[in-house]
C-alpha cells in the first residue's frame, strides 16, 4: 500500500503543491528517491534513516521508494527531509495516514532527529491554506510560517516531536506569528541641512513613488538624502507586507519570523553582478530588484555600475516584475520598486566648480555620464542637480522640517492615489498609472497643457517622458490636495525633466 503526504517546491515565490508517495515492497533492501530530485533532496535518504536510527525505528529489509509526484517538476532543497519522513513513518503505520495526507510539511532533519529550519515557511503557508491542510515545520519557522492567518501551523523541534504529536502522547499547539519588527534609529530629514529643493523632490518622488536621478559633486548630500527616503514612506499594507516577506522568506532575510512594515531600502555596491542585481544564479534566486519591491532600490555612482547591469532595469521599471530565465528555470518574481540613482557630473566630480574643475571639461563629463544610456534616463521621472552645501549653511541650527512632517504629506497623497486606483488593481500609485487611466486622472487644465505642448517641442520631449511629466505633475498636484492638474503643477514638473541629464 502506498502511503503518502505533501510537500512544496519552489518557483520563484510560488510554492507548488508536490506530493511525496512512499511504498514499502517485497525486493532486495534498498532507499530510492525519484521525481527528479537534485542532490540535496537525493541526499535525503541518508539523513532520513540517520534520524530514524537514532530514534530506534530500524527500517524493514524491503524495497523503499519514494516518488515525489509530479515527477516533471524540478525539486531543490533540504526542506524534502521531513515530508520524506512522514511518508516514510505512514507507510510503517507508526503515524497514521489520515494525519499523514492532511498535512503539508518542510524542513531539514539533523542526523539526531533534530529539525533544522528551512527558506520559505511563508510561501509554504500560503500553499497549505489554499489547499486546506495543515503545515508542519521546524519550530524555527513556525513563526514565519503563521503570519498567514488561513493557515494551522504546527512546529516542532525534532522528529520524535512530530511522532508524539501525530500519534496523540503530547499535541503540539499551533504557533504563533512572529513579533513586527520595527524601525530602529531612523534618520531624519531635519539633519539635511540646504537642499530644500532636493528635499522637496524627495517629497514628491516618496508621494507617487517616482524614478529619480541625483546628480552633483561630491560631498553635495546625495547619498544622505537617500538614505532618509524611508523615513518618509508611509508603513507597508498588509497585503504588502505579506507580498514583501514572501520574497524575503526564500531568500532567508526574515530573522526570527518576524515581518517588517517598513518598505524595504535595498543599496547594492556598484561591483554588484547581473545576477545579484536582477536574480539568477543556480537557482534563479530573486535579486536586488526583487528585494526591493514595494520600497526603494538606491544605487549610488550609478555610471560605476556595468553597462550591462544597468541595461537590465529598463524592462523592470517600465513592467514592475523581471522574468529570470535559466536552462532549467523560468521564474518571475516582482520588482515594483522606486528607483533613486546618485551620480557625479564627471569622473572627478568637480566639473561645475570653476576653482577645482579639471581640464577635460566638458568632455570629462560627457563621457562619464554616456555610461548611462539614453533609454534609461528616459526612464527616470524626476532629474535633480544637487549643489554643494556652503559652510556657512552647514554651520546653521538643524530647522528644517522632520521627516514626521513630511511623511504625513507623503501619506495624505498615497491615501488620495489608494481611493483613486480602487477599480484598477494593477496600478497602486501615480507612477503605475498608464493609457486610459494616466489621461483621466492627469489632463492638464488649457494653461498647463499649452505650456506643455511647448516644452516637448521646445525640449524634444519622448512620447515616455511626456507621460512621466503628467504622472509627476499629477502627484504633485495631490500634494497640494487638488483635484485637478494645473499649469503650476505641470511647470514644477517640467523643471524636474529639462535638465542637462536628461
Amino acid at each position: 500500500m502506498v502511503a503518502k503526504t505533501y510537500t512544496v517546491a519552489f518557483e520563484g515565490v510560488e510554492a507548488h503543491q508536490v506530493e511525496v508517495q512512499c511504498a514499502v515492497t517485497p525486493g532486495l533492501p534498498a532507499f530510492a528517491v525519484v521525481g527528479l530530485p537534485d542532490k540535496a533532496v537525493s541526499e535525503a535518504r541518508d539523513r532520513v534513516r540517520a534520524a530514524l536510527t537514532a530514534l530506534s525505528i530500524a527500517l524493514p529489509a524491503r524495497r523503499i521508494t519514494v516518488n515525489l509526484s509530479p515527477a516533471d517538476l524540478p525539486k531543490e532543497g533540504s526542506h524534502f527531509d521531513l515530508p520524506i519522513a512522514m511518508a516514510l513513518l505512514a507507510a510503517l503505520d507508526i503515524v497514521p495516514k489520515d494525519a499523514a495526507e492532511s498535512t503539508v510539511s518542510l524542513g531539514e532533519l539533523s542526523l539526531d532527529g533534530t529539525l533544522v529550519p528551512v527558506l520559505g515557511a511563508l510561501p509554504a503557508a500560503m500553499s497549505a491554506s489554499e489547499e486546506n491542510r495543515v503545515l508542519l515545520c521546524p519550530e524555527a519557522s513556525g513563526k514565519e510560517a503563521a503570519w498567514v492567518g488561513a493557515a494551522r501551523v504546527i512546529g516542532a523541534k525534532s522528529l520524535a516531536e512530530v511522532i508524539r504529536h501525530f500519534t496523540g502522547q503530547a499535541p503540539l499547539p499551533a504557533c504563533e506569528p512572529g513579533e513586527v519588527r520595527r524601525a530602529d534609529g531612523q534618520k531624519d530629514m531635519r539633519d539635511v541641512k540646504g537642499q530644500e529643493r532636493a528635499k522637496r523632490a524627495m517629497e514628491i518622488a516618496a508621494a507617487g513613488r517616482h524614478h529619480m536621478m541625483m546628480n552633483g559633486a561630491p560631498g553635495s548630500g546625495k547619498s544622505m538624502l537617500a538614505a532618509r527616503i524611508p523615513s518618509i514612506l508611509p508603513p507597508l499594507s498588509p497585503a504588502e507586507a505579506l507580498e514583501t516577506s514572501m520574497i524575503h522568506s526564500i531568500s532567508g532575510l526574515l530573522d526570527q519570523g518576524g515581518i517588517s512594515m517598513q518598505r524595504p531600502f535595498r543599496e547594492p555596491h556598484h561591483t554588484a553582478s547581473m545576477a545579484a542585481i536582477v536574480g539568477g544564479g543556480r537557482r534563479a534566486a530573486p535579486g536586488e530588484i526583487s528585494l526591493a519591491h514595494n520600497g526603494v532600490l538606491f544605487l549610488d555612482e550609478l555610471p560605476e555600475f556595468s553597462r550591462q547591469v544597468l541595461e537590465t532595469l529598463r524592462q523592470p521599471i517600465e513592467t514592475g516584475e523581471v522574468m529570470v530565465a535559466r536552462a532549467n528555470a523560468h521564474v518571475t518574481y516582482p520588482c515594483r520598486f522606486m528607483l533613486i540613482a546618485a551620480a557625479n557630473p564627471c569622473k572627478c566630480g568637480y566639473m561645475y566648480d570653476p576653482s577645482r574643475a579639471c581640464p577635460k571639461t566638458p568632455i570629462c563629463g560627457n563621457d562619464y555620464l554616456g555610461r548611462i544610456s539614453g533609454p534609461l534616463m528616459d526612464r527616470m521621472d524626476m532629474c535633480l542637480e544637487v549643489p554643494p552645501v556652503s559652510i556657512q549653511d552647514l554651520d546653521l541650527p538643524a530647522d528644517g522640517e522632520p521627516s514626521a512632517v513630511i511623511a504625513e504629506r507623503v501619506a495624505k497623497a498615497r491615501k488620495l492615489q489608494t481611493e483613486r486606483f480602487n477599480d484598477h488593481p494593477k496600478a497602486r500609485s501615480n507612477a503605475d498609472a498608464q493609457g486610459a487611466v494616466l489621461e483621466d486622472i492627469a489632463s492638464p487644465d488649457s494653461e498647463g497643457r499649452d505650456l506643455l505642448s511647448q516644452a516637448a517641442d521646445k525640449f524634444g520631449l519622448t512620447a515616455r517622458g511626456y507621460h512621466r511629466v503628467l504622472r509627476v505633475a499629477r502627484t504633485i498636484a495631490d500634494l497640494d490636495a487638488s483635484p485637478d492638474v494645473k499649469r503650476p503643477h505641470i511647470a514644477e514638473a517640467l523643471s524636474y525633466r529639462m535638465t542637462p541629464t536628461l
